[in-house]
């Protein structure tokens, strides 16, 4: 790996400004400050990765919408802090390409999109696997067993944006490769994601305190953004003239974070229904123990009373099978680990009365609150945002998710939010129910489509609204917003 000496990352505020897009003067102060609540050695990576955006900012610029060599100054690409980094020259960086030459994991993206979804192929370019310094090894990936995982894809055909996501649930970091990487890649955009820092069904054992391990999430996507500006001046000869954050569920959250937090990294974002933590009111832990109650005990009032929607009844067997049990006992664990003392996130699917059953958590009693606030939401984004969310989500319900952050943001900030009736959490339900549900592929690809033209030509969205299920057409490929 190349390095960035230490003298860059002395050369400050000054530098920043001479050589930054004056869009980003202003930022120049907090861009070379430590990150409020990030560890130090972040913080030092964060700021290694933005010395060597004043490096290279630079550097002789290439014409976006060209089509340079393939892979041109491939030997100039080297990730600022990265510990480990494989760059590859590939003929087809999207999944049709990648899943034939090794350069993903068909398992990471599996479940996530609709049968009948056609994505797009064809684009060569740039691909960076690596990690960033951590001391977690929850992430098998490539026998690396080393956390902070991530990749970077540099399409040779550049539209002068960049793409930054986090993974879905506790996913590995191919997890977006057909729903966001495929189609961005397309649109010419270059493309950066993390692991988050931890991954599987054990990452609350990450960090030292409660809420660790979803607070370094944040800080892992702040980390990959700044690099990949970094990388993108070497790839292209100039930083992006656009970045965007996009994201689905726990990814979505991280949209969420970044814009009322790091809103300086951003142009704007899309939030796939998103993941809300707050630290009074609507959050998975106060929400899911009614339902673990009141499903075995065929208590259907009870369930409409916890948030969740008529008519989506035909998907709570799955879901009580599958997420509400797991994912209340996961994110308890990180969140309020003392509960079931010496038990390592509870007891699966134990009856109600049974000690120390998550089906009994009580959240405003326990009070884990200085946890979430680590990692909680405010509403106060800096950057247009769009936000879509099914109506029929049954693990995330619509009424005690995103209707509540579309609240909390208001009606005076940058933000459109869209209601995509009968749409459910995951895609691949769509298979099961077509007569049912609704898939948010392509309402997410339209919010994008939107979310540039309100960044770049001052275009309007639609209004705020719930769109109705089309009796006709082709749901899985096709979504018009504000209809």
């Amino acid at each position: 790996m190349r390095s960035i000496d230490g003298d860059a990352s002395r050369r400050g505020s000054a530098a920043l400004t001479r050589l930054l897009p004056s869009s980003l003067i202003r930022f120049a102060p907090s861009l070379l400050s430590p990150v409020p609540g990030a560890t130090s050695r972040i913080t030092k990576i964060a700021t290694v990765g933005l010395a060597a955006l004043v490096v290279l900012a630079g550097a002789p610029a290439a014409s976006a919408g060209t089509a340079p060599a393939h892979c041109a100054r491939l030997d100039r690409v080297a990730v600022p802090g990265a510990e480990r980094q494989v760059k590859a020259c590939l003929d087809d960086l999207t999944t049709a390409g990648t899943t034939v030459s090794g350069h993903t994991d068909p398992a990471d993206w599996a479940g996530l999109h609709p049968a009948g979804a056609v994505n797009p192929k064809g684009v060569p370019g740039i691909q960076v696997d690596g990690y960033f310094p951590d001391t977690s090894t929850s992430n098998t990936t490539h026998g690396w067993n080393h956390d902070s995982q991530f990749v970077l894809r540099l399409p040779d055909n550049w539209n002068g944006g960049l793409v930054v996501t986090g993974t879905p649930g506790n996913r590995e970091q191919y997890a977006n490769d057909f729903t966001i990487s495929d189609w961005a890649l397309a649109k010419g955009y270059a493309y950066a994601v993390t692991d988050k820092g931890n991954v599987g069904v054990t990452f609350y054992k990450d960090g030292r305190k409660p809420g660790d391990a979803v607070a370094e999430w944040n800080d892992r996507v702040t980390q990959v953004a700044i690099a990949a500006k970094a990388v993108v001046a070497q790839r292209y000869g100039r930083l992006p003239k656009r970045t965007y954050a996009a994201g689905i569920s726990n990814g979505g959250y991280l949209v969420r974070w970044q814009l009322e937090n790091r809103a300086w990294l951003y142009d704007g974002g899309i939030d796939w229904e998103g993941t809300l933590w707050r630290v009074k009111g609507d959050n998975l832990v106060n929400y899911l123990p009614p339902a673990l109650r009141a499903y075995p005990a065929g208590d259907t009032q009870a369930m409409y009373d916890a948030g969740f929607a008529r008519g989506s009844e035909f998907l709570w067997p799955f879901h009580y099978q599958y997420y509400w049990d797991l994912t209340q006992r996961l994110y308890r664990e990180e969140l309020d680990p003392s509960f079931d003392g010496d038990t390592e996130a509870g007891t699966p699917f134990c009856s109600s009365g049974t000690p120390a059953c998550d089906a009994d958590y009580d959240y405003d009693a326990r009070e884990p609150y200085a946890a979430v606030k680590k990692i909680g939401l405010t509403g106060r984004i800096g950057k247009p945002l769009i936000t879509i969310h099914g109506t029929l989500d049954t693990l995330l319900p619509i009424s005690r998710s995103g209707d509540v952050y579309a609240d909390m943001v208001g009606e005076h900030r940058p933000f459109r939010y869209y209601r995509i009736t009968d749409g459910t959490h995951v895609d691949s339900l769509y298979a099961s129910y077509p007569d049912k549900l609704r898939p948010l592929l392509p309402c997410f690809r339209s919010a994008f489509e939107t979310l540039e033209g309100w960044v770049e030509r001052r275009q309007s969205p639609p209004p705020s609204a719930t769109l109705p299920r089309p009796s006709t057409g082709d749901l899985p490929n096709e979504c018009r917003l504000g209809v």
